[in-house]
């Protein structure tokens, strides 16, 4: 099938309601060549020659459905991106959490780590409150994602060489151990983190969580896509908590009760009712 023809206007604007009504994800002719692409190889991979007839498929197949969102999403990530987040974490977030939770006799945070990606995130939030958390605290994470393929290397936990840049050398050396070709994290923090499977168009039942990550995502969705995560965000979290998304993401105009925080580090937002 020629090029000029294998994915049409009617084909684009049928796969983009479908992406955009099962996840959320919004598609604009600025970016429907890489939905094209994505396609292209999901096709070759199947063995189907046309763009519909692949359509039909997932639109009966759950399975096969979930593997096509997998495949269209870009997992970016890196250890420690944006080191700004995580000292606003350490000087900022943890010391007000601890006051506010040690009141109530409440030793224990949770956390969510929504479109973790490949686990780097969920598993540096790990180490550095492994690091600064004094006894008895403890933690816990919940590191989600759309993409199936992700969640499986976050759970596995092994890095290659040269993904590991921008781990300091002391934590290198502390939660890893030098495996071949690659590193793989410790088992003690790897029991941190629950890696799921989640939807973000959809609840997650998460409840009384004291800080979200959720970095890099909303971009990929509408302004009304984008209210509708966050709100469900603010059901998911505690009284007083905290909220980071990405440098280049703002809430400034959406309908949510969010209270915007600039730090001396980096800005966030927080709920306190």
């Amino acid at each position: 099938m020629a090029d000029d023809v294998f994915f049409t206007d009617a084909d684009f604007e049928m796969y983009r309601k479908l992406i955009y009504n099962e996840s959320g994800i919004h598609f604009t002719a600025t970016n429907r060549s890489i939905l094209e692409s994505r396609l292209k190889e999901r096709l070759r991979e199947k063995g189907i020659s046309s763009v519909r007839i692949y359509f039909d498929t997932i639109t009966k197949d759950k399975e096969e459905l979930k593997n096509f969102l997998d495949s269209i999403t870009t997992n970016l990530t890196r250890f420690f991106r944006n080191q700004a987040h995580f000292d606003a974490l350490e000087h900022h977030v943890v010391p007000e959490l601890l006051k506010i939770k040690k009141a109530s006799g409440n030793f224990s945070i949770k956390v969510w780590s929504a479109g973790c990606s490949t686990g780097e995130e969920p598993y540096t939030i790990a180490m550095l409150l492994n690091e600064i958390l004094p006894p008895p605290w403890k933690f816990e994470i919940v590191a989600s994602d759309i993409s199936l393929k992700c969640l499986m290397t976050g759970k596995e936990g092994f890095y290659s060489d040269t993904r590991v840049t921008g781990i300091p050398d002391a934590y290198l050396k502390k939660y890893f151990d030098k495996v071949e070709s690659g590193y793989k994290i410790h088992a003690d923090m790897m029991s941190k983190i629950r890696f799921d499977y989640h939807n973000l168009k959809n609840d997650s039942g998460l409840r009384n969580l004291d800080i979200v990550f959720c970095r890099n995502v909303l971009i990929y969705f509408d302004e009304a896509a984008q209210t509708a995560v966050v709100n469900r965000f603010w059901d998911s979290m505690a009284a007083k908590s905290f909220l980071f998304i990405g440098h280049s993401e703002s809430l400034f105009g959406m309908a949510t009760k969010f209270e915007f925080v600039k730090t001396q580090w980096a800005t966030l937002y927080r709920k306190f009712v």
